[in-house]
């Protein structure tokens, strides 16, 4: 599986996402043939390494998929190249619980047996940051960190009060630093960084960056200690044994509005069967011919809520198709989207296609962010009613009213039960993001269901034939 990396922090904002980014663009330049990884569930870090690397980043998180799934992913992927960058998630330590390590970069490393180069921030801070560094490799000393990256540093004279003590005190090399210029922040707003899908991210600012990391990160030394990386591997589970033959046309919604997929359920889905179609709910007039079934990811839809509502024709092609049966599932800016109508940032509200009764702000909450377990409410594209699977949620945006129990997508198990999502018709839409790879069955199971649209149409169309 060729030589392994993690990227790690120290905690969140320390500049990992830069790092990591920088470090994959350097490789790339070298004429390495990087795979790009992302610990936890995270979308928008992935766009930044899709730009660095020119292939898509991969989810890795040990708390919503069986660590089987995880191992088995990583082995498809990292396979592809000469050597896998894994970026972390939060602090390396951080995940869903307080006291055990699941879902945290840690756990993650661990189980790849893959070297870790934890990132510290030094910009308000000398020799002190030797003792951070000391805390982090003595919490847990199976982890195992094999260096350490400083951003934010001042100048020479400033790396000279860091550098040696992290050395003397932890016996670890520090592989280099990125200086403290501002030109090297990213630009983030709600939900952490825009994603680069919305050509936010100027080439400028990845060539400097690139440019960088060439002069004052040692690459070489990097490359030294991600050959010795020792992944297990893992017999496969997840993908059909022999090629399976078209059955069904999956429109997939993807632009500025929608872009938060994991690349894993996008390839499980056509493993078993499905054409992905993509299509813009911002830009195209109507769903891609022949679609027997909807996928409609997060994102912000708040940012471009005027586009949406304007785009008629699209909604129209939306509402003919709900009429039709054709199974439209949704998560989070998907949910937003099929409701009657959202608010942009300013507080402005948009009608939308009114498929669920939703009325969803952007004013005045605060963030909801963790992992949940869910119990299926009912007989899904994804899951059996009583059927449970691990997700995600994030998301600024609210509610008018809380779902309805007898409409409910999910029951939130860790949550006392509460009622989650809306399930009218033929439209499943929830905030909970899944993960494809959660379950064996659950790609199997959404082509199943669209394919069985085909069937049903093709059915109707006999009864209907004169």
């Amino acid at each position: 599986m060729g030589a392994t990396i993690v990227i790690a922090g120290v905690r969140s904002g320390v500049g990992k996402t830069t790092i990591a980014t920088g470090i994959m663009g350097a490789l790339v330049r070298r004429g390495y043939k990087v795979q790009p990884f992302k610990a936890g569930p995270d979308y928008i870090d992935p766009s930044y390494h899709q730009l660095a690397c020119g292939v898509p980043s991969r989810n890795l998180d040990t708390w919503l998929l069986p660590h089987q799934a995880v191992l088995e992913l990583f082995q498809r992927a990292s396979g592809q190249g000469q050597i896998s960058v894994v970026e972390g998630v939060m602090g390396v330590y951080d995940g869903h619980s307080s006291l055990t390590e699941e879902g945290s970069t840690a756990q993650l490393a661990k189980l790849l047996d893959a070297p870790v180069i934890l990132v510290a921030d030094a910009a308000k801070v000398a020799r002190s940051v030797a003792a951070e560094v000391l805390g982090y490799q003595l919490f847990d000393p199976k982890l195992r960190i094999a260096g350490v990256i400083l951003n934010g540093v001042g100048g020479p004279r400033h790396l000279e009060f860091c550098q040696p003590q992290i050395e003397a005190t932890t016996g670890l090399p520090v592989l280099g630093y990125l200086p403290r210029r501002p030109e090297f922040l990213q630009p983030e707003r709600h939900l952490g960084l825009i994603p680069t899908v919305e050509g936010t991210v100027v080439q400028q600012w990845y060539d400097a960056l690139v440019a960088q990391v060439e002069q004052t990160i040692d690459l070489d030394r990097l490359l030294q200690l991600a050959a010795t990386a020792n992944p297990p591997e893992v017999p496969p589970e997840m993908y059909p044994s022999q090629p399976q033959p078209r059955r069904a046309v999956i429109a997939v919604a993807r632009d500025k509005a929608f872009s938060f997929y994991y690349q894993d359920s996008l390839d499980l889905l056509e493993a078993w069967g499905a054409e992905l179609a993509p299509f813009s709910p911002l830009e195209d007039s109507s769903l891609p011919a022949g679609a027997t079934g909807v996928y409609i990811g997060g994102g912000f839809p708040e940012m471009f809520a005027r586009e949406l509502s304007e785009n008629l024709p699209m909604q129209q092609s939306l509402k003919d198709a709900i009429a039709r049966q054709v199974p439209v599932y949704a998560e989070c800016g998907g949910l937003m989207y099929l409701g009657q109508s959202l608010s942009d940032l300013e507080g402005v509200q948009y009608p939308m296609i009114g498929a669920i009764p939703v009325v969803s702000s952007m004013t005045g909450k605060r963030l909801t962010l963790g992992y949940r377990e869910v119990e299926s409410c009912t007989d899904s594209p994804l899951l059996q009613r009583g059927q449970r699977v691990r997700g995600h949620e994030f998301h600024w945006s609210v509610l008018g009213e809380p779902p309805d129990p007898e409409q409910a997508v999910y029951r939130v198990v860790d949550q006392a039960g509460r009622p989650e999502g809306f399930q009218i018709g033929s439209v499943w839409a929830s905030y909970i993001h899944i993960h494809l790879g959660s379950h064996p069955s659950l790609a199997r199971r959404f082509v199943e269901t669209c394919a069985a649209t085909t069937k049903n149409n093709l059915a109707q169309r006999r009864r209907t034939k004169p």
